[in-house]
């Protein structure tokens, strides 16, 4: 885990459709790499490298014109929305340099959600951002967190506190966690979707007493419980409860709600982190019969975030130490973790390998004629 990044050659949820308004610069820095980002006149999104190519200076930090060109703040250099550059104040006689342009990186819209893929370009095209038909639903109520929740950890942390609720206790006891999540079977699921591979944790429980906030979102005191945890993606796990009285799961009965936490690694040790709730349309909390459920969730959840937040921050300072003869000790419960840790780190290894084979490449030079 010391030695753990992040994977690079993959799809990253950088903000919600909403967010990327026509003629609003966005700068981000996603695995280390500076990019801006806008939204052109023609409604496309599209992300550059966020360095002008003239001297390194920060094109999010500069302005677009009325006429759709992005203007670098420090020497008025000018680009079109495909990275070219097409004016420069200094030279209006001269041509402009053919290799005077920004480097492109690969933006998709889909579903509500923008992503991005900060690694090599020409994989890019080999695989599509994981689909969130949650977003997309009519028949359900989405709910989004308000802003971006930034956290001061590696974005392996947060994977693994998602696959995991044997944290409920003690970090969450009193609002979504009590000691009896702790005592809940894990069953394992994993395989390849939409091309990612993928693990689950499901967990399967009877007569169980819900916590205040789950009682206050779903309505019963006991229920049965079926609750999976998902790392769909590097930059996405997906999270489904169903609650119902014994026996009623599948029926009119059954409440619950599937979460989608959406991510990206800033850099090693930091992280932004978004989430939303879906629930259907009309199920509501039980103490507010007008607001859909998904909604009082996302009123209460933050505290549970909060929560969240101030562990993984202490997790990753821990980092900060010399290991010496420290090692995890792993538990039965961190099964779908271990996997998570694999899965990641073989992308990892499988993009170091092709970067030391570019690097490796043998220069043929040619024998000329008078050595034949």
């Amino acid at each position: 885990m010391s030695k753990f990044e992040y994977v690079r050659n993959t799809w990253y949820p950088v903000g919600f459709s909403h967010e990327f308004k026509a003629g609003d610069l966005q700068g981000l820095k996603v695995a280390d790499k500076p990019i801006v980002i806008w939204r052109t006149a023609e409604g496309e999104v599209v992300a550059f490298d966020d360095r002008c190519c003239h001297k390194r200076f920060p094109l999010s930090e500069s302005k677009l014109l009325d006429d759709g060109r992005l203007e670098c703040a420090y020497h008025g250099l000018c680009y079109d929305s495909s990275g070219k550059c097409v004016e420069i104040p200094s030279q209006p006689d001269k041509a402009i340099p053919p290799q005077a342009r920004l480097h492109t990186v690969p933006i998709k819209e889909q579903d509500g959600v923008v992503w991005l893929w900060p690694g090599d370009v020409e994989q890019a095209s080999t695989l599509n951002p994981p689909r969130t038909p949650e977003l997309t639903d009519t028949s359900c109520v989405t709910a989004v967190s308000p802003e971006r929740i930034e956290a001061p950890a590696n974005y392996l942390l947060l994977i693994e506190n998602l696959l995991d609720i044997s944290h409920f206790y003690p970090l969450h006891d009193g609002n979504i966690g009590d000691k009896a999540n702790s005592l809940i079977p894990v069953e394992l699921d994993e395989g390849v979707s939409e091309g990612y591979e993928y693990i689950k944790t499901i967990r399967r429980v009877d007569g169980y007493e819900q916590p205040p906030f789950l009682r206050e979102w779903f309505l019963y005191d006991v229920v049965e419980r079926l609750h999976t945890h998902a790392m769909i993606s590097p930059g996405m796990c997906r999270v489904k409860m169903h609650v119902a009285p014994s026996g009623q799961l599948g029926t009119e009965a059954e409440r619950g709600y599937t979460l989608l936490h959406l991510f990206y690694p800033v850099d090693a040790r930091n992280l932004v982190w978004r989430w939303t709730c879906t629930t259907k349309k009309e199920h509501r909390p039980l103490s507010d019969p007008d607001t859909p459920t998904a909604l009082k969730v996302a009123e209460m959840f933050p505290s549970v975030v909060a929560q969240d937040q101030w562990a993984l921050e202490r997790q990753q300072n821990m980092f900060d130490y010399p290991d010496d003869d420290y090692s995890e000790v792993f538990l039965k419960s961190d099964k779908a973790l271990r996997r998570a840790r694999q899965i990641l780190m073989g992308l990892q290894r499988q993009e170091r390998a092709a970067a030391e084979q570019r690097t490796q490449k043998v220069q043929v030079i040619p024998v000329s004629a008078a050595q034949q």
